[in-house]
């Protein structure tokens, strides 16, 4: 009976030695995995970044672009979704390669707006102007504007088409460079102004009259 009850003794200090190491060999594993929680990026972040990016290579990729020059292109793109839709809507909506079109989108400031010029500038000189379209577009910095000016002269002013993109690019740079000209100053009704007076000759004090003595002439 003694016995039986030291074995019963032995085995509770064996249980309770080997609960705690489990104890010990928990917490350490834990803590590793939160750990390993807070550095990993989150999988919907990483999934927003890379759709972006492999949206962009894909597009490219189907309208004859390089593998390499998809890489770099949107690689080196502040917004790749809006370059690589640049460069399909050249190339599917006017006689200018993708290929050509690259470039000019990637340098654009606004992807978009450069497609919606080159579009509509080529229809209207019914791609005569081709490449030099992608020129034009690209040195303007309201390509909307200047490819509004050249579709609205042309449908109604028969004009060669250099002539036209001549015109409305020195127009475009006039009218931004009177937009950043320094405005002149307004001054409000009634309020004052001062001024400094002009000067003026000083007048020279006249000798004073000296009394002649009587007798003295």
């Amino acid at each position: 009976m003694a016995m039986s009850m030291s074995n019963k003794a032995v085995n509770r200090g064996k249980n309770k030695q080997a609960s705690s190491t489990s104890r010990s060999l928990i917490v350490p594993v834990l803590a590793i995995a939160g750990w390993l929680t807070t550095i990993l990026p989150n999988p919907a972040i990483a999934a927003s970044y890379s759709n972006d990016y492999s949206n962009c290579a894909g597009r490219l990729l189907k309208v004859g672009v390089t593998a390499e020059a998809a890489s770099q292109a949107c690689a080196a793109a502040l917004r790749p979704t809006d370059l690589a839709a640049c460069v399909v809507k050249i190339d599917k909506e006017t006689q200018i390669a993708a290929t050509d079109a690259l470039s000019s989108c990637g340098k654009a400031r606004r992807p978009e707006e450069l497609a919606t010029c080159v579009v509509g500038v080529s229809l209207s000189t019914k791609e005569e102007a081709n490449p030099a379209v992608l020129n034009y577009c690209g040195r303007s910095l309201l390509p909307v504007r200047f490819g509004q000016c050249v579709v609205g002269l042309r449908s109604q002013i028969d004009v060669p088409p250099a002539q036209v993109l001549d015109t409305c690019i020195s127009a475009d740079d006039s009218v931004i460079g009177a937009s950043s000209s320094t405005p002149p100053t307004i001054i409000p009704a009634g309020s004052s102004i001062e001024t400094v007076p002009f000067p003026t000759q000083q007048t020279v004090p006249a000798q004073p009259t000296v009394p002649t003595q009587p007798g003295t002439n």
